[in-house]
């Protein structure tokens, strides 16, 4: 039995993207000058938004990805 862990890495990265973007999505709906990690990006709250907005889709697309290929290596 070969047991592959880079989709079980893969669900941890995800979920990780998806747990610090999500919240500085909703800190910065909260506070609109605190742009957290994205502070050096330039044009101010609206790209803050989008990229926060994008960053968070794709760590839940991530997850979501790696945990249907790591059950389905699984499955007998």
């Amino acid at each position: 039995m070969k047991y592959d862990v880079k989709y079980d890495v893969l669900q941890v990265l995800g979920m990780v993207i998806m747990v610090v973007c999500a919240q500085a999505l909703i800190r910065l709906l909260i506070d609109h000058g605190d742009r957290g990690l994205l502070d050096g990006l330039p044009g101010g709250f609206l790209p803050a938004l989008l990229t926060y907005a994008v960053l968070t889709a794709a760590g839940v697309l991530l997850t979501g990805w790696a945990h249907s290929r790591a059950k389905a290596l699984r499955r007998r």
